[in-house]
């Protein structure tokens, strides 16, 4: 049985990612804060570059067509910034920049993301505007452009955005550069950003965010680390415990060769009650089969198709047919056979019941399933059906019928390539066995 591809489990969905947006342009640079830079540069501006200042009357405009989109009516709104705009070379280049700032924000309270993007690209085109403008904006324009899945103008605006910045990243903004790299196909990189942000985290007593984890995650099982897949598996289930984390762990540890704690871990989200899919059933069960533990498979499959999470096709009833047969609880198999051969085309499940009768040592019901496995057709081997007669009849001492059936095993198994040893051995048992009787009878 080869452990990665019967039981493995699929993690393209969990694994596949795509990168959430971490828009939050609204939240500190809205409406309100633009009248509030309006009024005032911010106080951190570029050594080099002398900001004007802001004019009350191009003020007031901006100011008015601001409360009009607070109100609803933004095309107003827009009516008032085109007359601001009409009057374009009038403008200092700080008003400018402003004013295509309102129109960005206005674009984007619209949902015209395209629109918002070119007015917030005339905003940094301006050389004297504050450089916190300078850095909103262009961060603005990162995220943007990440919604509109350009990735690649994207990272040139972050690039740009970092240059300008003298302060550290912090870890959200850590986490947006790697998502563009990571939807860049540029994995690595990507991973080199999310360990800063978790590592800052941690040092902060914090617990890394999911969606960090997801996307770490993602970007190992992209780069083919199945070992650092592993160990993030393990921190979201430490930290989220959540039943698809539980079952891709399992998987994981499947997939990496610690099927002990694969089996551990799967017990373990089937008894929190994580496990409800049919499928992640079947392999638990099969995990079962695996380690030397057929009861348990048993049980599990058992109850699951009495309460019909698990569908009592031919597939799975043969599972629990061989988990019961493995435990020795040949007579638990019988039913599960019979369902199964009723179901079946063909003669493979009368073949196993006629196997499990002739353990219980039940002849005539093994002659029966014999002769109707025989019947029915494509068998596993052939020669057995013919063996578990010749047994079965010869327990019931009908020499005869057994001779002949034995003499019939052999003969299938020389046709299939099959050792004629047993059939030949059994044949001289019976023949020798047959003649003591004769020689009594005649006493």
């Amino acid at each position: 049985m080869n452990n990665k591809t019967r039981l493995g489990m699929v993690l393209a969905a969990g694994f596949l990612y795509t990168a959430p947006m971490v828009l939050d342009m609204v939240s500190g640079i809205g409406f309100t804060a633009m009248a509030q830079a309006a009024e005032a540069p911010a106080a951190k501006q570029k050594k080099s570059v002398k900001v004007p200042a802001m004019r009350d009357r191009v003020y007031t405009q901006l100011a008015r067509a601001q409360k009009l989109a607070d109100e609803g009516d933004r095309a107003t709104g827009f009516a008032v910034l085109d007359k601001v705009k009409a009057r374009l070379d009038s403008l200092n280049s700080y008003e400018k920049a402003m004013l295509f700032n309102f129109y960005g924000f206005m674009h984007y309270g619209g949902d015209d993301i395209k629109s918002a993007i070119a007015s917030f690209e005339q905003v940094v085109q301006e050389q004297q505007i504050p450089e916190s403008l300078l850095l909103s904006t262009s961060y603005s324009l990162a995220q943007l452009n990440m919604q509109q899945q350009n990735y690649a103008g994207a990272l040139n605006w972050l690039e740009k955005w970092q240059t300008a910045n003298s302060k550290p990243l912090t870890p959200n903004q850590q986490i947006l550069m790697a998502q563009v790299h990571f939807q860049l196909k540029q994995y690595q990189a990507s991973i080199g950003y999310i360990e800063q942000a978790i590592a800052a985290a941690v040092g902060a007593g914090e617990i890394p965010k999911e969606n960090w984890l997801v996307l770490q995650r993602a970007a190992y099982y992209e780069l083919g680390q199945s070992d650092k897949v592993t160990s993030v598996m393990e921190a979201l289930v430490r930290y989220y415990d959540k039943p698809q984390y539980w079952l891709q762990l399992g998987g994981m540890y499947g997939e990496t060769g610690q099927e002990k704690k694969q089996l551990a871990v799967m017990e373990a989200a089937w008894q929190a009650g994580y496990i409800a899919k049919s499928t992640d059933i079947i392999t638990l069960a099969q995990l079962y089969l695996y380690h030397g533990v057929p009861y348990k498979a048993a049980k599990l499959l058992d109850e699951a198709i009495e309460k019909g999470e698990v569908i009592a096709q031919t597939q799975y009833l043969d599972l629990l047919a061989q988990a019961y047969l493995q435990a020795k609880e040949d007579q638990a198999a019988i039913p599960v056979l019979q369902k199964a051969a009723e179901i079946a085309d063909n003669g493979k499940f009368d073949e196993k019941l006629a196997q499990a009768y002739l353990n219980l040592e039940q002849w005539p019901q093994a002659i029966a399933s014999a002769e109707k496995a025989l019947e029915r057709g494509q068998l596993n081997q052939a020669a057995n059906m013919y063996l578990v007669l010749g047994m079965a009849q010869f327990n019931l001492q009908n020499y005869d019928q057994a001779i002949l059936a034995l003499e019939s095993a052999g003969e299938q198994a020389a046709k299939s390539g099959q050792s004629q040893k047993m059939a030949r051995q059994w044949l001289a048992y019976v023949k020798r066995e047959k003649g003591q009787q004769m020689k009594l009878a005649k006493l």
